[in-house]
């Protein structure tokens, strides 16, 4: 569209000759002219100084003097947004350079959100509320974000992305990742269905029955998916990270024969087992096999792992498991009757190139970029353990680190029964009056934790490591009537 500004005082003849016209008339043209730039003038003055001022309702108007812009340069293209936890949906529009975005914000989650892109913002939008957020004309990619403390860290950001005949402009800000080797996905993305994704069973069936549990593992080097949209190379024991968990009772043997169908040598050390380890842990050469047999005679959960050095890459790359052991059914130890057990196996996550897997400097200084439990960051949170009122539950933990300590905590529960590295430390506590919100464990670390659900209601639990939970160690339980 374009906007006259008078007559340009020139006329053609039907003959193709040109008239002149009087002076008096050029002198009218020329005060047509003069007023029509003054208007304009003002016109521009006055949508400058309204952008950014705010109205009766206290709303910033940002967007004003863009709007007029896009009605000479482009189009207005307007998307609906919705949030859905700490995460817009879609987080990411497409425009062409010129456009006027406008977008109409819903916030579905339970707590108030706001969204700012470049100046213009939403204020903060109450649970239910839609606002329409006016963002301007657009020519270069931008990221926009929650400002709530917090939320653009836990994935908060919206993507505006201007298209041009030379293809796509990145977001401000999209390359600056804090893994070099890989994009570390947020909260937001963690904690939605996402394409690939199939929860780890956590249930722990009980013990075998018999004294002699003989097993026949592969050790293998595969591809696999361990966060959203990021798969590459995983060591695993079977098949699995983590790796098959073998249960039985003190007194039974175990025979574990394992071949190396790697592509390095690999090893095993159960820590259950207490046996020569230059035989038992011995290096496993690639297309070679070894018995590893032990005789359980301690209870509680423990730690295996590959034994190779660097035994931190190893583990980080996913060769670690449990062993539980049941202690005697008619001694004082017993475990008593519950409704279910599940076995959590908490560790820290190192993202890394796909077909190198977990980086060894990066693991070896402690970069880790995500955390989880049963391999996979905020799997129960995306797949959530189901129990009725009345139910109680049994939790096994392992923390095989490799270097992280795990404060397991259940939100809106306390702990009856607390068992840490060969003793309980409270037992049937509801009983008398007391209880555990917490219990702590290091790295090769094991217990468990008892617990009753009184009320119906999504009970979350969590490394109370908190930085550690919002990584990745956190997950639900729905508990029902």
């Amino acid at each position: 569209m374009s906007i006259p500004i008078g007559p340009s005082g020139k006329t053609e003849r039907a003959g193709g000759g040109r008239a002149t016209g009087s002076k008096s008339s050029e002198w009218a043209s020329w005060i047509l002219i003069g007023l029509a730039v003054a208007a304009v003038v003002v016109l521009a003055v006055s949508l400058t100084t309204s952008a950014g001022q705010s109205n009766d309702a206290g709303e910033t108007n940002t967007a004003t003097s863009a709007a007029a812009v896009a009605a000479v340069d482009g189009e207005t293209m307007t998307f609906e947004v919705d949030v859905q936890g700490m995460l817009f949906v879609p987080n990411r529009v497409e425009v062409p350079a010129g456009t006027e975005l406008i977008l109409e914000v819903t916030n579905s989650d339970s707590m108030q959100h706001d969204l700012q892109i470049r100046d213009a913002e939403t204020g903060l939008i109450r649970p239910g509320e839609t606002v329409t957020l006016e963002a301007g004309v657009f020519t270069e990619s931008v990221q926009g974000t929650c400002t709530v403390a917090g939320h653009e860290a836990m994935g908060m950001t919206f993507d505006v992305v201007v298209t041009d005949a030379g293809g796509e402009n990145a977001p401000a800000g999209a390359d600056a990742l804090t893994n070099p080797l890989a994009h570390v996905p947020t909260l937001a993305e963690r904690t939605v269905d996402h394409e690939g994704f199939e929860p780890f069973d956590p249930v722990l069936p009980p013990a075998p029955t018999g004294t002699v549990h003989e097993h026949e593992w592969t050790i293998t080097e595969e591809i696999r998916q361990i966060a959203p949209g990021h798969e590459q190379v995983v060591w695993l024991f079977d098949g699995q990270a983590p790796g098959p968990t073998l249960r039985g009772a003190v007194g039974d043997t175990f025979r574990i024969t394992l071949h190396n169908e790697g592509t390095m040598d690999h090893s095993v050390d159960f820590h259950a087992g207490e046996v020569n380890p230059d035989e038992h842990m011995a290096q496993i050469p690639v297309g070679e096999s070894l018995t590893y047999e032990f005789v359980a005679h301690r209870s509680g959960i423990w730690m295996y792992h590959c034994a190779t050095l660097p035994m931190s890459l190893h583990i980080a790359n996913g060769m670690v498991g449990a062993v539980v052991i049941d202690p005697p059914a008619d001694s004082d130890e017993a475990l008593s009757d519950v409704d279910e057990e599940y076995l959590l196996v908490a560790h820290e996550m190192f993202l890394g190139d796909p077909d190198v897997g977990a980086d060894a400097q990066r693991v070896s200084d402690g970069q880790y970029d995500l955390t989880g439990f049963n391999w996979y960051p905020n799997q129960y949170n995306l797949a959530p353990l189901e129990h009725r009122v009345g139910d109680t539950v049994r939790m096994w933990l392992m923390n095989v680190g490799p270097d992280n300590p795990l404060s397991f905590h259940v939100v809106g529960e306390s702990f009856d029964t607390v068992w840490s590295e060969g003793d309980y430390l409270i037992r049937d506590a509801g009983q008398k009056g007391t209880g555990s919100q917490a219990v702590s464990l290091l790295a090769a670390q094991g217990g468990f934790v008892e617990f009753t659900f009184d009320e119906p209601g999504t009970y979350v639990f969590v490394n109370h490591q908190m930085t550690d939970a919002e990584k990745g160690q956190r997950g639900s339980i729905v508990v029902t009537e």
